[in-house]
């Protein structure tokens, strides 16, 4: 980590001073040398919020510009799309989804028009063909008019469990890594190489609850590699861009589920029920996080069908 405190010294410098490029509610902060991200708040998607509540942003190089996660919305899409224009006047070339969730991909026909390559993990296609109906329904009303707009857009470039891709944005080359099980069955990593920095998708949430739509054994075998790695900064897919808060984050993670396991395993092995378990497991948990009554009852339930046909 060393060679990296120089860098180190700035997040703490820049991420204290935060701006604005598209709108003075549209924050956009720096995390390092041309990577910026927009903060999502720790609410659930609504048209006073235009879904903007998950992490989403973008990276320059000399060439061109790449966007992680386009927003929760068409309209968060053209806020983020502004920003970057207001920025550079590079091309953006390509629009990478970490995963189907829609607030991380609601914003891509926002950047239609700069014709960029969509980029996924292989098994995105088949997961939007199917949510994408469930997911339009429910999304245009939660989100009324900040919908508008809005299309589920399938990536034209696949990256493969076991075989990272790497693109090159011009003199900065993004290591694109897919998964196998985890947060869900297709979450997808973005490694700027440059600077170190790794954009985890919702593999990591800071602050807000993890929301279970995997394995809960898959991806707690992902957090045990991820903890392993020494990146100089962690881009959340919820909450804050840290140098180094993002280890704590993820141990706290990691705990949480290893906790969820391991009681619905005891509930399991007396022949409990999920009735049960929703009641019991976990429950320690209730002040750690915040949203925690909205997702920690359909984690339990997530992961007790799991782990009842171990």
């Amino acid at each position: 980590m060393c060679k990296y405190y120089p860098l180190i010294t700035s997040l703490v410098l820049l991420l204290a001073a935060p701006f604005s490029y598209a709108d003075e509610n549209y924050e956009i902060k720096t995390v390092t040398t041309g990577i910026y991200y927009h903060q999502g708040v720790h609410q659930d998607p609504t048209e006073a919020n235009m879904g903007a509540i998950a992490n989403v942003g973008f990276i320059v190089g000399d060439n061109c510009v790449a966007v992680i996660d386009s927003g929760g919305s068409y309209l968060e899409g053209t806020y983020l799309r502004k920003a970057i224009k207001q920025h550079t006047s590079l091309p953006i070339c390509y629009v990478i989804n970490t995963h189907v969730h829609p607030d991380h991909l609601l914003g891509n026909a926002a950047f239609k028009q700069d014709k960029p390559i969509f980029v996924g993990h292989a098994k995105l296609p088949a997961a939007l063909a199917a949510r994408e109906g469930t997911f339009a329904r429910v999304f245009k009303e939660r989100l009324g008019s900040a919908y508008d707009g809005s299309e589920f857009i399938p990536p034209t470039l696949t990256v493969t469990t076991g075989q990272p891709v790497d693109i090159d944005l011009g003199n900065r080359i993004l290591t694109l890594t897919a998964y196998s099980t985890s947060h869900t069955d297709h979450d997808l990593s973005v490694l700027d190489k440059n600077t170190n920095t790794f954009w985890t998708g919702d593999l990591l949430f800071m602050g807000r609850i993890p929301a279970l739509d995997g394995s809960i054994n898959g991806w707690l075998a992902t957090m045990e590699q991820l903890q392993q790695q020494d990146f100089a900064f962690v881009v959340p897919g919820h909450g804050n861009a840290s140098s180094d808060q993002w280890q704590q984050g993820l141990a706290k993670q990691h705990h949480y589920f290893t906790l969820l396991r391991d009681q619905i395993r005891i509930i399991l092995d007396d022949l409990g029920t999920i009735s049960q378990a929703s009641k019991q497991v976990g429950i320690t948990e209730q002040n750690s996080w915040e949203l925690f009554e909205l997702y920690h009852r359909r984690n339990i339930t997530a992961s007790f069908v799991e782990l009842e046909w171990e």
